[in-house]
């Protein structure tokens, strides 16, 4: 039964944005889990003898299966809901961020092992925003979607921002293998949490009050909802299969995936190699490595943030277009000039900043991903925004591969170089999607 507004426990803050915050955090611990590996790589790679190049097929495997495995983790947020997939993934995460710490150098086929274990934590991690921009569709009106996913997507950049100073402490107090352990605690504890406070949509949760549900359900763009706020009868609205066809074949959607692939290429540079790089090329310490190496992080929250309220307002005041594409357009631009500027500055603690300014303004362009897709596909929001995330991560894996590769033959400032065209084109691509478009009926294959 459904409580009564006065009864409350939360007054004056809504349901919606409590449960979006902690989302944020589950973000959080995830980005911990995945830079990890990066804060750990100088050691890694002692312990197992691996130089950068194997250590970027180490980074690749967690994105080759975070990649493939974003569409069946849309597919279960949707057949299973947010709620329960978000508290599984969180335990899967656990165990495999445990079992890293747990391969030993000394073990026959030691690489192969670590390998397979990062792919499977990268399959299991794949459900998150899935399950996060499913929830969204089902929790917001459509104008504060884009203020949702900014507060969503804060979480990689607090995650990450944490991750150097707190895990490079326990790495020199205790040991790589412990920094491991210490992330595989805090996400079971914090699944745990979740499953207790969530629920999948907000009619079936007892602390939102009649008001806030009106809110939820008239914003939502469902004829079924729409209906009953205007007191109307519904008909009930059967089961559907998964549009697949649709998601594939439409320009709106190819296009924002494209850009999500350069966007996902971009991003990587910061998350597995701009610690090693401020260590090995700029020729920092690793206590100094981890706070410089904070900046970008922290840019990336505030931008995320910033980015998603500045989206909702220009989509308010000027239209959809300027709100939801030409603002990420521009801000792939800004990242672009940003760290095609930074990556030629010769002092190190200069260079940081500009480039953690780019990183910054990469993020002001991440809710507009989220919150076209979930407009676009509706109840099938996990579904299509798996597959548009599926290219971000391949994006990732190709940079983290490739980023080592080109450095060593070409130099570092060839791979920032690269980094800039993909932030040109990515931008250029928003310039094709049409933020009006929706996912038809009937399309599936």
């Amino acid at each position: 039964m459904q409580m009564d507004p006065s009864a409350r426990p939360f007054r004056g803050v809504t349901i919606r944005y409590l449960l979006v915050i902690w989302i944020l955090i589950l973000g959080a611990i995830a980005f911990l889990d995945r830079t990890n590996i990066a804060i750990a790589g100088i050691q890694i790679g002692r312990a197992f003898r691996i130089d950068n190049t194997r250590l970027g097929w180490v980074f690749s495997a967690f994105l080759v299966g975070y990649a493939a495995f974003q569409i069946p983790g849309g597919v279960l947020a949707r057949r299973f809901g947010p709620r329960r997939v978000l508290a599984a993934g969180l335990l899967w995460w656990g165990v495999f961020t445990a079992l890293t710490a747990l391969v030993s150098p000394g073990m026959t086929g030691a690489l192969e092992v670590l390998l397979l274990i990062r792919f499977t934590l990268g399959a299991g991690e794949a459900i998150l925003y899935p399950c996060a921009n499913q929830f969204v569709e089902r929790w917001f009106p459509i104008p504060e979607r884009g203020k949702a996913a900014g507060i969503i997507f804060a979480g990689g950049g607090l995650g990450s921002a944490l991750a150097p100073p707190l895990l490079t402490a326990i790495i020199l107090r205790y040991g790589w293998h412990w920094s491991f352990w210490f992330c595989a605690v805090l996400g079971a504890v914090a699944g745990a949490a979740w499953y207790a406070a969530a629920r999948d949509t907000p009619e079936a949760h007892p602390w939102v009050g009649r008001t806030e549900l009106a809110l939820i359900a008239g914003g939502r763009g469902d004829p079924a909802d729409v209906a009953q706020t205007q007191g109307a009868v519904a008909a009930p609205v059967p089961p559907r299969a998964v549009p697949w066809r649709g998601i594939f074949t439409n320009p709106s959607m190819m296009a924002v995936s494209a850009s999500y692939f350069a966007y996902g290429y971009v991003s990587w540079i910061f998350f597995s190699w701009f610690y090693l790089y401020l260590a090995e090329v700029r020729g920092l310490s690793l206590r100094t490595s981890a706070i410089y190496s904070i900046f970008p992080f922290a840019a990336m929250t505030l931008g995320s943030v910033a980015g998603g309220v500045i989206s909702d307002w220009l989509a308010h005041r000027f239209g959809a277009r300027a709100g939801r594409c030409h603002w990420p357009a521009a801000a792939l631009g800004l990242t672009a000039l940003l760290i095609a500027g930074g990556s030629r500055v010769h002092q190190a603690q200069t260079a940081s900043l500009v480039l953690a300014c780019g990183a910054g303004a990469l993020y002001l362009s991440q809710s507009c991903f989220w919150s076209v897709t979930a407009d676009f596909a509706g109840t099938f929001a996990g579904v299509a925004s798996g597959a548009m995330n599926m290219c971000c991560q391949i994006g990732g894996a190709v940079t983290a591969t490739l980023t080592p590769l080109i450095a060593a033959r070409f130099g570092w400032q060839a791979s920032f170089s690269t980094a800039t065209a993909l932030a040109i084109l990515g931008g250029l691509a928003w310039l094709g999607v049409d933020p009006h478009a929706r996912l038809k009926p009937g399309s599936a294959i």
